[in-house]
C-alpha cells in the first residue's frame, strides 16, 4: 500500500463535510475523531488530523453545528480557516470509538458527562498534567498520552501558532495503524515507548513556571531575570526532582537548567494558568502541582514548596471561577 501524504504541500483548511449527527466510518488507518475542548491546542490537534485525512467532531453542549477555526503559523503570513462539525454529547447517541481529550483539566468530568464510549475505544489525553482520566474511563478503553511543546497563543477568535516543535505519543505499547500517516503531517510527532520521561520533563516545566507567573502576573522570561523568583522556581524543580527519583530511581534530576531554558525561550509567553488567573477562571494546579503533592503523600514525602503553591493557587481562584 503506498505511503499515506499530507493533504496539502502548506496550510490550506481542508473542512469536513460529514454531517455532525452522521456515524462515521471506521477506517483503522484515518478513523473519524472526537474532540473535547476546542481550545488552541485542540484545535491545531485538528488541523494535523484533517491534513492526514481524518474527519474530526468536537463535542460541545449548546453550540452551533459547525464551529469555524481560524490558524495563522509564524512565518507563514497568512491566515487559514478551518470548519469543524459540533454535536452535543449524548448519552443516547451512538458509541464513540476515538476520542481526544483536550479540555482544560478542571472541567474533564463535565467534559465527558454524557460521552459513551464503544468497546476498546482509543482515548487520547492531550492535557497538562497527570491523572485527570483517573476513573473517567472503562477498563478496556486504550489510553494513548499525549505531550506537546507547540506553543500557540490567541486574540480575536485566531489560534496562532507560536512554534511547531516537538511532540510525543505513547501508552508502552506498538503505535497504532493510524500513527505513522498522522506523524507524516504533524511536525515533530514521535510515538514514545518510554511516554513518562517527556510527560515529567513537561511537568516539571508546568510546575514551575505556570503557578510562579500566575501569582505574580509576570512573563516566563522574569523567572530567570529576578534572582528572587529565580530562587524560588529551583527550589519547585529540587522538590519535584526528588519525588520523581523516588518514584523511578532512573530519573535524571537536574531539571533546573531545561526548565530555565524553556523560561528564556518562551520569554514574552503568558502561561495558561496566568491566563486562567487573570480572567478569573479556574486552574490546571491540581493535575500538576497537585498531582506532585499526592505522589508524595503516598510515599510520606513532605513537599511544602509545592503544597504552598497550590494553596496560594486556590486561594487566588473563586470556587465559582468560570470556564
Amino acid at each position: 500500500m503506498p505511503a499515506r501524504r499530507c493533504r496539502d504541500n502548506g496550510h490550506p483548511a481542508y473542512p469536513i463535510r460529514q454531517h455532525a449527527n452522521a456515524v462515521p466510518h471506521i477506517d483503522m488507518d484515518t478513523p473519524h475523531w472526537f474532540l473535547t475542548g476546542a481550545g488552541h491546542i485542540g484545535t491545531l490537534a485538528a488541523w494535523y488530523l484533517q491534513r492526514a485525512g481524518h474527519g474530526v467532531t468536537v463535542l460541545k453542549p449548546n453550540a452551533a453545528p459547525v464551529r469555524e477555526a481560524r490558524i495563522a503559523f509564524a512565518g507563514d503570513g497568512r491566515e487559514q480557516r478551518m470548519r469543524l462539525p459540533v454535536q452535543t454529547p449524548s448519552a443516547d447517541g451512538p458509541p464513540i470509538s476515538h476520542l481526544i481529550v483536550a479540555c482544560k483539566t478542571p472541567y474533564t468530568a463535565a467534559a465527558l458527562a454524557n460521552v459513551v464510549l464503544a468497546p476498546r475505544a482509543t482515548v487520547v489525553r492531550l492535557q497538562n498534567g497527570m491523572g485527570s482520566l483517573d476513573g473517567h474511563l472503562p477498563a478496556d478503553a486504550r489510553l494513548i498520552e499525549a505531550v506537546t511543546t507547540n506553543a500557540v497563543t490567541g486574540d480575536a477568535g485566531v489560534h496562532r501558532v507560536v512554534a511547531e516543535n516537538q511532540s510525543w505519543m505513547g501508552d508502552g505499547g506498538a503505535a497504532p495503524a493510524w500513527f505513522e500517516s498522522l506523524a507524516r503531517c504533524w511536525p515533530g510527532l514521535h510515538w514514545a515507548h518510554d511516554i513518562r520521561r517527556p510527560q515529567w520533563r513537561k511537568l516539571v516545566a508546568n510546575a514551575a513556571i505556570n503557578p510562579l507567573t500566575a501569582l505574580y502576573d509576570v512573563p516566563n522570561g522574569r523567572l530567570v531575570d529576578e534572582p528572587e523568583l529565580y530562587a524560588a522556581m529551583g527550589a519547585i524543580v529540587a522538590e519535584a526532582d526528588a519525588l520523581l527519583k523516588r518514584l523511578d530511581p532512573g530519573w535524571p534530576g537536574d531539571s533546573l537548567g531545561a526548565v530555565a531554558a524553556l523560561a528564556r525561550a518562551s520569554a514574552d509567553n503568558c502561561s495558561s494558568m496566568r491566563a486562567d488567573m487573570q480572567r478569573g477562571a479556574r486552574t490546571e494546579i491540581d493535575a500538576i502541582n497537585g498531582w506532585l503533592l499526592e505522589q508524595g503523600a503516598q510515599l510520606g514525602m513532605d513537599m511544602p514548596v509545592n503544597q504552598a503553591l497550590v494553596e496560594r493557587v486556590h486561594a487566588a481562584t473563586p470556587a465559582t471561577a468560570p470556564g
